[in-house]
């Protein structure tokens, strides 16, 4: 088995506010091709710890891939640890630094000379170019490990990952290796998405399958050992056999897609279009369908209705209804739909109005309480209250993965309702 290991370079990842996610990724790729990570370490801009673990990890690994330090500031020091690890010195390589130059000149500007640092190579090492930044890859063989050095920026790090690891893993590989599919479940406890799989396990192996938990969301992943074509070949059936058993609650098998992408994909199909009116999600619902490119072809807009004189101006509440029933009641959020629906003239309005927190709650309506509608333009409208658990960022975004669960219902049985 090829061994691999990774040095995730950069003091920002030692702090509070910045986590290394390139190796996970990097991880994946890994094992299609029967790869091991043996080990992965986060190191501070600091010369003499990059290159100590340099040293250490080439006498163990057949290829170690550094992630970071190849900026042109004065803390991206990555080349100057290869160095000093293995003795070696730096040339500046000119067609690099035209690559930046004119890279800087398409934006129509002049390259800082800070910007030179990144042409520099170490000698005996081979460079690739990175057409997504600045810093190319850098790859050198030391005995019988391959050193690869990337960019840190993730799109950079996984183009080059693209280029330069794959097709070594590809080159050394026996065309086996382990791989992992995904189905994605909406609005579902995790306890109860156990339930509904437990049947797979004895058809699949308990080990081959694991239960992932997010808020208002459940990845179940399968895994599948062997070549290319047995991993597709299994794959293939415990991903049908997954959604079979997690039923309409399954959304999707596909890693990339959201729920706001299958719910555009469904609305663009049907030819349909949808506004929304939030309250206490400030138009998270809204930006989660406009995330996904072409969403204009489906969503008309939206009101952010905070205050109950918003929910009366903008949309239409009638007064009496939030006097009677209060800004945060099933027959506020009906209202809220159906009036989106109406001043927007499409085919489908969202109203949600809650609790988020901390405060406001009661203990008629405590925190966490959310009243969420999805009206259709035919009259038909409906309704779901929930207490949602944990803080306020939690409630919303399971408030919005709520609403756009049951508008994919609704999209779902639009043949029945036609």
């Amino acid at each position: 088995m090829i061994r691999v290991a990774v040095i995730a370079v950069g003091s920002e990842l030692l702090g509070l506010d910045r986590l290394d996610t390139n190796s996970v990724r990097l991880t994946r790729v890994l094992n299609r091709y029967g790869a091991e990570l043996e080990t992965k370490v986060v190191v501070g801009d600091d010369v003499g710890l990059i290159a100590d673990e340099l040293r250490r990890l080439a006498g163990r690994v057949d290829l170690v891939v550094v992630s970071g330090g190849l900026g042109p500031t004065a803390d991206d020091v990555t080349r100057e640890a290869v160095c000093e690890a293995f003795g070696c010195t730096m040339r500046v390589e000119p067609a690099i630094l035209e690559q930046i130059v004119a890279r800087f000149s398409r934006h129509g500007l002049r390259m800082p000379m800070v910007n030179q640092k990144q042409a520099e190579v170490p000698k005996g090492a081979r460079w690739v170019p990175n057409e997504r930044g600045s810093a190319p890859g850098i790859v050198l063989e030391r005995e019988s490990c391959t050193i690869c050095l990337l960019p840190g920026v993730p799109g950079e790090f996984d183009h080059l990952v693209e280029s330069i690891v794959e097709p070594w893993l590809a080159e050394r590989s026996e065309d086996r290796g382990i791989e992992r599919a995904v189905v994605k479940v909406a609005c579902l406890p995790e306890s109860r998405v156990e339930e509904r799989i437990a049947p797979a396990y004895p058809e699949f192996g308990r080990e081959s399958i694991t239960i992932l938990a997010r808020p208002g969301e459940i990845h179940l992943y399968a895994s599948a050992a062997g070549t290319a074509a047995e991993r597709s070949e299994h794959l293939s059936a415990m991903q049908r056999r997954l959604r079979e058993l997690a039923g309409d609650a399954a959304f999707t098998d596909r890693e990339e897609d959201g729920l706001e992408t299958v719910v555009g994909g469904l609305l663009q199909t049907s030819g349909h279009t949808v506004s929304t009116a939030e309250s206490c999600t400030g138009g998270l619902i809204s930006e989660r369908l406009t995330r996904v490119a072409g969403s204009s072809a489906y969503f008309a807009g939206g009101a952010v209705a905070y205050s109950n004189v918003s929910k009366i101006r903008d949309v239409g509440v009638a007064e009496g209804t939030v006097q009677s029933e209060g800004g945060v009641s099933e027959a506020t959020a009906r209202a809220l739909a159906e009036g989106i629906c109406e001043r927007f003239g499409t085919d489908w309005g969202i109203g949600v109005t809650g609790i988020a927190g901390p405060g406001g709650g009661s203990d008629d309506k405590p925190v966490g309480t959310v009243h969420i509608a999805v009206a259709a333009s035919s009259g038909d409208t409906s309704h779901r209250v929930r207490v949602f658990p944990g803080g306020r960022d939690r409630v919303r975004t399971q408030t919005a993965q709520w609403a756009l669960d049951m508008l994919r219902r609704r999209l779902l049985v639009l043949p029945q309702l036609n």
